[in-house]
């Protein structure tokens, strides 16, 4: 990997990695990450009831480095061959067929997808990875991840999506490769060092000035999507953000609708942080002494230990990949690796412990929801249909008080459909944008001349190809109900495109 310097905008600090789009590590050049493990984890094939394969080797590289194996592109109790197909009722079933993801060994080129660190504050560097940079009169396109993942949980859009539009991913501050590149605290008493075994960053007693005011909070990362939209980006965006990161997409329209072209939400969370906010509520957070600032204090220190054993456990992660993943034939073995690399880093426990007791944002879910409503911002909805923790009730909730926005829904799909059938949700993307930016000229994907949406659904299942069988997914749409003049409008729209 190549660092590469190259021009930025007044006030950003932007370095490039150039990479062929395999799973990356910190540059040692660019961050000094010597805090790292310096081990080696040998992840073997993941089955149901079947333990992770750990190996420990001594050895002289000083990163941490992640070597997968080849699940062969099935992972968690999937059966080699057969397509998954869930039919169900509606205003009309039909098959459309849809691309699939570019495939390299057709001849066929994805976007080249480049990794860099934008240097928003001292010491808090904001890992992101981009493509289409050369599709200058496309419209720009920003991911956010969920909790616990980051950019790299969207290299499947990138890839695909960097061949029409400038994309961005980026991870969220105390996540993914964000996390800081020294300790926030630092230790003033005797014999407080740790004892030489891996020592932990966030555990000290005294706090580095850098970090004074550091919370790993849901306004701490809407204010790092606002400074990386206006200093990295330079133009307002299409947001899209999966669960956490679809709270913060929709936090952050509502606080800067000038800055937003539209967003769109996967498997939205609709909460989020368990503490109350001082400014909303002075009073009842005066009960909670502690709200996430560094150090952790004493009491904490030990419950974040004694839970973070067990959630950063191998197994476990492999438990909740298991359960988020509705289809089990998706191969999640780089997620998987990717995860328990930003486990090992040392300021990993003390920032889980941050963010979960970070006081919650200044606005809710639904305040931020109805803001974007007031403000016009378009909103487009797709939700994973078996997701066992955002269950499709909450996006109906969103949908019904959002009538206009779109609401699709994928089965088979869990909590993280653009992992899981990105070929559906790059597919739904495109269209949505299309219909944007073309003020309706373009229909809503899914939706024929024939076709007409509002208490009556859409049902159709897309076919699409991917590593050389054929798959099937099914698609509900809810769309906003059709008035008599929407539809001459757009039967009007129609015959002026044609002519």
């Amino acid at each position: 990997m190549e660092a590469l310097s190259c021009s930025s905008i007044p006030s950003s600090n932007i370095v490039f990695l150039r990479t062929k789009c395999a799973r990356k590590s910190l540059n040692p050049s660019c961050v000094n990450l010597s805090g790292f493990r310096r081990r080696k984890i040998l992840c073997a094939r993941i089955k149901a009831r079947t333990r992770f394969s750990w190996s420990k080797h001594h050895h002289e590289s000083s990163q941490l480095k992640v070597l997968c194996s080849s699940y062969g592109g099935y992972v968690i109790d999937g059966e080699e061959g057969g397509s998954v197909s869930i039919p169900e009722s509606g205003k009309s079933a039909s098959k459309v067929q849809i691309p699939g993801l570019p495939d390299e060994s057709n001849g066929e080129s994805s976007a080249e997808i480049s990794s860099g660190f934008w240097e928003w504050k001292p010491k808090l560097s904001v890992h992101y990875e981009k493509a289409g940079s050369e599709n200058v009169k496309s419209p720009p396109v920003l991911f956010l991840p969920g909790f616990g993942v980051g950019s790299f949980h969207y290299e499947k859009q990138l890839k695909d999506l960097g061949r029409d539009y400038r994309v961005w991913a980026i991870d969220f501050l105390g996540q993914g490769m964000s996390l800081p590149v020294e300790d926030p605290t630092s230790h003033s008493k005797e014999g407080n060092e740790s004892d030489g075994k891996d020592s932990s960053w966030g555990f000290g007693d005294k706090t580095e000035p850098w970090a004074s005011e550091l919370v790993y909070s849901i306004d701490l990362w809407q204010d790092q999507v606002r400074y990386f939209i206006e200093q990295v980006i330079g133009e307002p965006v299409y947001i899209v953000g999966n669960s956490l990161g679809g709270f913060v997409a929709l936090y952050f329209a509502a606080c800067n609708p000038d800055l937003v072209k539209g967003v769109t939400l996967l498997n939205a969370t609709p909460f989020w942080g368990f503490f109350p906010n001082p400014i909303r509520s002075p009073r009842l957070a005066k009960l909670f002494p502690w709200g996430g600032k560094f150090p952790l204090p004493d009491n904490v220190r030990k419950l974040t230990k004694f839970v973070w054993q067990k959630i950063s456990d191998p197994e476990s992660i492999g438990d909740i990949l298991r359960q988020v993943y509705a289809d089990h034939t998706t191969n999640v073995d780089d997620v998987f690796c990717r995860i328990v690399e930003t486990t090992q880093h040392p300021a990993a426990a003390a920032s889980f412990a941050s963010i979960m007791f970070a006081p919650q944002g200044k606005l809710s879910f639904w305040e931020a929801l109805s803001r974007c409503h007031e403000n016009s911002v378009p909103v487009c909805l797709m939700y994973g249909k078996e997701d066992p923790w955002v269950k499709p009730v909450w996006g109906l909730e969103v949908k019904k008080r959002v009538p206009e926005a779109p609401y699709y829904e994928i089965s088979p799909a869990g909590h993280c459909p653009h992992d899981e059938v990105p070929e559906v949700v790059n597919f739904l993307l495109r269209g949505w944008i299309k219909n944007i930016e073309t003020e309706g000229l373009v229909g809503l994907p899914l939706v024929g001349e024939q076709d007409t949406i509002g208490e009556d659904k859409v049902v159709k299942d897309l076919e699409f190809l991917r590593e050389g069988s054929k798959k099937s997914v099914s698609v509900r749409l809810y769309g906003s109900p059709s008035s008599v003049l929407d539809r001459i409008t757009s039967l009007f729209k129609t015959v002026t495109v044609k002519a």
